[in-house]
């Protein structure tokens, strides 16, 4: 080049620091990895490669690799004098003293002793040699006196200092791991554990606390983690959780058919099959109707005394009350008609035990009346003793306008709402409105009809009846005396709260009905409980019954008539008496059948059996699983029988088997995958799906399925394109590709996809030492390419962007190998939290000062001054 020159390399070398010597570049090599052969400190090079340095005291060799210890470095280790040499540091004596067989130590000629007298060196001055100290010299009376930096110690020629190990006492104080250097040591914690500011203690690390830790569920442990997932889902990949598809595991255990749901799945059961059975896995046969009567399950009763009407909704103790928010109830009690709208929320039918059927010539009428109430909460409050008994004397018998309808079914449902019209209109405080909807259902039965009076005539006379009580439970409402009696116990709804400012406030602090007092909070009675009226607490539900909702006043039945089973059940499948795997009934509770042979039953309370299929038998009764079924060949993991040509299959591909003897596999969870077909772990599904998040200023690539290991055959390409102005800072905490593998895994940064364009970071090793680095162009293409062959966990790489006016202090910190020679700065580079305030440093360089006092204590020591020394020499040059 004109007026000047360039070194070049041949193809396999680069060029070092002093830009003339030639190194010789082994394939991959960089700082990260191990062999990159440097004896204290690597640096990367602006144009690639690799350059080493040495300590202070020590210089370079000429393999440019090794280090070799110099005078100026404690005197060479040297008495008296030292020499610089080829071979290293040559130590000499003083007049009258000869160099012991150490190479280093000096003694007189007429003394062999190690300690010298001060006599023997009365005439000795620091102005000469340093007057043979290793260190520090002080002229005195008696002669020379030497002294040592802290870190080491005078030996007992007086002259020399020896380093101190200070891991040998006490462990040096350090809680884990305790590494002695030159002059000092340094203390460093287990995996899993972080070193506190004293540079002494560790502590755990909270993994949980970072963001993206675990898909569902962190439970941090000593010195690690652990992730769970919520009911219905598998982990995957160490940190994921996927949907399981519960149909793929022998149709979900479902008689007919199988849908699978986020989380779940349900049986289904084909027309003409019946419905689904409680154990939401077997269909029931069809209810055929009984010709008998059914008894009338709930009454509505009115009374008029002088002008005033009473009315009572009177519903058996097995009434179904659901509170449905904390202005709103619903109240359902009896058996709709199977010609009516389906059972809502609040009502569950036993259809198998309940004789309440309709034969399909019954007629029924129906009234449906909805009142809306001004100034009233949609609240039942437990009425006094005294209302109660003169509610009593007003039902009397003989004042029910509709005491001869057959009456078999009521639903009441009421609703409080402060919302006026329109989306932001409020009613004021005080004014609420009361929705209030009553749907009753009487039956006209053929066998009452007369000559004179056929079926409509019947249904004509029933809904004036009907609409006769309705009429008169409107006025009975407007007049406050509607009574609700429920499990035995009346109830009035909150209307029109009484003028007396004792009663207000004993309605206002009155709990909800299904609700008891916990403090100063309301709370609702718990599953496998119910609501005790007279003691107004939530009670266990006793033997033989169960409760699967909250805040209810009753509990259900179990099935059949064996009243045994543990107090408090929350469900069906707690009840007692349920049949037990590899045994069947008509309902799934005693008495109960051995699955014959050639049929198993792997859940308990089921109605069947499943066969073995293709003319398998097994060697007895009472079979729990296909594996009791007597195959031609036994199939191993990674396999599934398959009955219809008696060998194993191999599990496809995306699915997994791990047992023995089985006839199906597995799905793999979420959107999961296999490598390869025969699998025989859920660890061998992995998402395919290329990770990351990549903002303007900071951002994250990730290999797929991290940090479970990536699949095979993939590729992911990422660009990062940072706003004008701004260039990108990478840190690679460490990164796990497999070096067996001949590189079949590489991750590669350039400028474009173009082969020939700048190439700023590129491996195919496994590297846990991190590393920060620069990007050598402005925007950045990124590619990861995985082989068939090996897998490993691959990588989560962050990277930042800052200030391209700032290039020179980034450039220096991330090139300065103190930054990777601690342990402990290693660390900090995989610290999720603590590289996210690296970051910051590096992003905003003028909020250093600011900054760094906000979170010292986050921060070693050590690395805030290794920041601090750079950014006050870029930020204030001329102080």
């Amino acid at each position: 080049m004109m007026g000047s020159y360039e070194c070049h390399c041949r193809e396999g070398f680069f060029l070092s620091d002093n830009q003339h010597t030639c190194i010789q570049r082994p394939e991959g090599m960089n700082c990260m990895n191990k062999n990159h052969g440097c004896a204290h400190i690597c640096r990367e090079t602006p144009k690639g490669g690799i350059a080493c340095e040495c300590r202070p005291g020590f210089e370079l060799t000429k393999n440019q690799r090794d280090c070799k210890l110099t005078c100026n470095y404690g005197n060479g280790g040297c008495q008296h004098t030292c020499d610089d040499t080829e071979q290293g540091p040559r130590c000499g004596c003083h007049v009258k003293f000869v160099l012991h067989t150490d190479g280093k130590t000096c003694i007189g000629e007429r003394r062999l002793e190690q300690h010298i007298p001060p006599q023997a060196v009365s005439n000795e001055t620091c102005a000469v040699n340093n007057g043979g100290c290793d260190s520090k010299c002080h002229d005195a009376a008696t002669g020379v006196h030497c002294s040592c930096p802290v870190g080491f110690m005078l030996q007992p020629d007086r002259k020399t200092c020896k380093d101190i190990d200070e891991c040998r006492l006490n462990n040096g104080g350090c809680d884990h791991i305790c590494r002695n250097t030159v002059g000092s040591f340094e203390c460093s914690c287990k995996k899993g554990y972080k070193l506190l500011i004293n540079e002494r203690n560790c502590q755990d690390i909270d993994e949980c606390s970072f963001d993206r830790t675990c898909d569902h569920v962190c439970v941090n442990t000593p010195g690690s983690f652990q992730c769970l997932c919520h009911h219905g889902y598998l982990l995957y990949g160490v940190t994921h959780c996927g949907d399981v598809d519960e149909c793929s595991i022998n149709r979900g255990g479902c008689r007919f058919g199988c849908i699978n749901t986020p989380g779940s799945y349900q049986c289904t059961c084909p027309a003409g099959q019946g419905r689904l059975h409680w154990n939401g896995k077997d269909c029931t046969e069809p209810v055929k109707c009984q010709s008998s009567p059914s008894a009338s399950k709930a009454m509505l009763t009115c009374n008029r005394s002088g002008k005033k009407d009473t009315c009572a909704l009177n519903c058996p103790s097995r009434a179904r009350f659901l509170p449905e928010s904390e202005n709103g109830f619903t109240v359902s009690c009896g058996i709709p008609s199977p010609r009516a709208a389906p059972a809502r929320a609040g009502h569950t039918g036993n259809s198998t035990n309940s004789n309440h059927c309709h034969e399909a010539a019954v007629l029924t009428v129906k009234q449906r009346a909805s009142f809306k109430i001004k100034d009233a909460k949609c609240r039942l409050h437990l009425r006094n003793k005294g209302k109660t008994e003169e509610a009593s004397r007003i039902l009397g018998p003989g004042g029910a306008p509709c005491s001869d309808c057959q009456v078999t079914f009521i639903h009441l449902k009421c609703d409080s709402s402060r919302k006026g019209k329109g989306r932001r209109a409020r009613t004021p405080p005080g004014k609420e409105v009361t929705r209030l909807t009553l749907e009753v259902e009487a039956e006209v039965r053929a066998e009452e009809t007369t000559a004179g009076c056929g079926l409509p005539c019947l249904r004509q006379r029933m809904e004036r009846r009907l609409k006769g009580s309705l009429k008169m439970l409107r006025k009975s409402i407007n007049q406050d005396r509607f009574l609700l009696r429920l499990a035995g116990l009346d109830y009035e709804l909150a209307h029109k709260q009484g003028p007396v400012a004792g009663e207000r406030a004993e309605l206002l602090e009155a709990c909800r009905l299904g609700q008891h007092r916990s403090g100063a909070k309301c709370v609702s009675c718990p599953q496998g409980t119910y609501y005790h009226g007279q003691t107004e607490q939530c009670v266990p539900c006793p033997a033989g019954t169960f409760q699967e909702r909250e805040g209810q006043l009753s509990c259900d039945l179990c099935p059949g008539s064996d009243a045994h089973g543990p107090l408090g059940a929350t469900n069906i499948t707690t009840c007692a008496g349920q049949c037990s795997p590899g045994q069947h009934s008509v309902d799934g509770f005693k008495p109960c059948q051995p699955c014959p042979r050639g049929t198993y039953q792997p859940e308990a309370g089921r109605t069947l059996c499943f066969p073995c299929g293709g003319g398998l038998t097994t060697k007895h009764e009472g079979a729990i699983s296909f594996q009791d079924c007597d195959t031609k060949v036994q199939c191993s993991p990674g396999h599934y029988y398959n009955t219809s040509i008696h060998r194993c299959i191999r599990c496809a591909m995306g699915s997994y088997q791990p047992d023995f003897r089985q006839n199906f596999c597995t799905r793999c969870p979420g959107n999961t995958s296999t490598d390869f077909d025969g699998s025989t772990t859920v660890a061998q599904c992995k998402n395919r799906q290329c990770g990351g998040e990549l903002g303007e200023f900071t951002g994250y690539i990730e290999s797929p399925n991290y940090p479970g290991n990536y699949p095979a055959g993939v590729e992911c390409i990422w660009n990062i394109n940072p706003p004008p102005k701004r260039k990108i800072l990478i840190v690679v905490p460490e990164i796990f590709l497999p070096s067996e593998d001949e590189c079949g895994d590489v991750l590669v940064m350039r400028k474009n996809s173009s082969p020939s364009s700048i190439t700023t970071y590129e491996t195919c090793q496994t590297y846990e030492r991190p590393i920060a680095f620069t990007a050598r162009s402005r925007k950045l293409w990124i590619n990861f390419k995985t082989s068939e062959a090996n897998s490993a966990r691959g990588f989560q790489i962050p990277y930042v962007t800052y200030d391209e006016d700032y290039e020179q202090l980034v450039e220096d910190i991330v090139r300065d190998g103190r930054l990777y020679a601690s342990e402990n700065h290693q660390e900090i580079l995989k610290d999720k939290k603590l590289i996210k305030a690296f970051f910051e440093v590096l992003a905003h360089p003028q909020n250093y000062f600011k900054y760094t006092e906000k979170h010292k204590e986050m921060l070693p020591k050590s690395f805030i001054k290794l920041l601090r020394s750079k950014v006050s020499s870029f930020l204030r040059p001329y102080k």
